[in-house]
């Protein structure tokens, strides 16, 4: 069943009695007519292209324009460096990536720009004391970037101004806890190192959002009030080392010299005491030997030996014996042979004289010459 066969209570389109849509224009005008009275429009008449109507129209359009040019101003574009922080109504919303975004424009929300990878610095220098109470002058140089833009913009009022209360305190620190010698030499870099944590430390626990990239230390040095002091100072202590270096290389040379003197002399000592007991052991022996045979024929023995001493004793002798009871025969003497074999003889004995063993004095005694003349008549040496 249609609109039109079912009663005039049914008939959505039925106005005052007509059938139909409603008229377009009406429509239109009516809106117009609203924003006129909005906007300070006069007038309650007018047909169509009155002058009432063609300025309604403009509002509209200037409005529709204004509406579009405040949407297109939230379109923002973000760095691959950046990071966009979004405030609505100036409290933090998100934090928008690199790239073109939009969003609400303002009033409704803000937009701050943080760079999260441009390394910034700032220079620092001081005087300060060292553990040992020497006074030093700093100059460091601290290189950071933005690493958490949210903490950056919103936890501490000025992270700039706080990174450098921080870096003085923890230069401070450092230093006062090394001498001045490692500070001026060997240990920069590790006094660097240890106030980049502690920087560190202390901003992690501000939430600052700012990461320390590196902290290099320029210079460290003596005021130049009292550098010519200090230097001095320093070159007394370099003569000591070397001094005492020096004695050190002296002791080190000497005493394992003289422990090895000392070694020797106890070896030698030793060796002196083993050849005296040999020798001693050997005079014993022999001596019990020729005891023995003593024991055995006395007489014959004790004539052997006084023999053997008085052959030991004139065998170096330069002097010939003969025997003068003899008469009538001619004696051959070859004295060119006997000092010769004295000469090697005696050059033996020197020799063994210096090797260590025992001589008996040279005697010449008439009881010598007396024993040797009775041996030559036992041999025969008769006239």
């Amino acid at each position: 069943m249609g609109w039109n066969d079912s009663g005039d209570q049914q008939n959505p389109w039925k106005q005052g009695g007509e059938k139909g849509p409603p008229d377009l224009d009406a429509v239109v005008k009516d809106l117009q007519r609203k924003l006129t009275g909005l906007f300070g429009g006069g007038g309650t008449g007018g047909g169509r292209g009155g002058p009432t109507g063609l300025g309604g129209s403009f509002v509209a359009a200037v409005l529709v324009g204004l509406l579009a040019v405040w949407a297109l101003l939230g379109f923002y574009k973000i760095d691959d460096a950046e990071r966009g922080v979004v405030l609505r109504f100036g409290e933090f919303n998100r934090v928008s990536m690199p790239g073109l975004r939009w969003r609400v424009p303002w009033p409704v929300e803000a937009l701050e720009k943080v760079n999260v990878t441009k390394r910034e610095e700032f220079s620092y220098n001081t005087r300060m004391l060292t553990g040992d109470e020497n006074i030093v002058a700093i100059d460091l140089i601290v290189q950071y970037y933005r690493s958490d833009p949210e903490a950056y913009l919103f936890n501490v009022r000025d992270p700039q101004d706080t990174l450098r209360d921080v870096t003085q305190s923890a230069i401070r620190e450092t230093v006062g806890k090394s001498d001045l010698d490692f500070v001026l030499t060997t240990g920069r870099a590790e006094i660097a190192e240890r106030t980049r944590e502690l920087i560190q430390s202390t901003m992690d626990t501000y939430q600052s959002g700012l990461t320390i990239f590196q902290v290099n230390l320029q210079k460290a040095n003596f005021p130049s009030q009292v550098e010519a002091s200090v230097q001095d100072a320093v070159k007394a202590r370099e003569d000591r080392d070397r001094l005492s270096l020096e004695a050190q290389a002296y002791a080190n040379d000497i005493l394992p010299r003289a422990r090895g003197t000392a070694v020797r002399m106890i070896q030698e000592a030793e060796a002196y005491r083993e050849q005296v007991v040999a020798d001693a052991q050997g005079d014993v022996n022999r001596f019990e030997k020729i005891l023995a045979e003593y024991e055995k024929a006395p007489q014959v023995t004790r004539q052997r030996l006084y023999l053997e001493t008085l052959e030991a004793v004139m065998a170096n002798s330069t002097k010939v014996v003969l025997d003068s009871k003899g008469e009538g025969n001619l004696i051959y003497l070859p004295l060119d042979r006997l000092m010769e074999g004295r000469r090697n003889d005696g050059g033996a004995a020197s020799r063994s004289d210096m090797s260590g063993s025992r001589a008996l004095p040279q005697d010449t005694s008439d009881r010598g010459a007396n024993r040797l003349s009775l041996r030559s008549r036992e041999r025969g040496d008769r006239p």
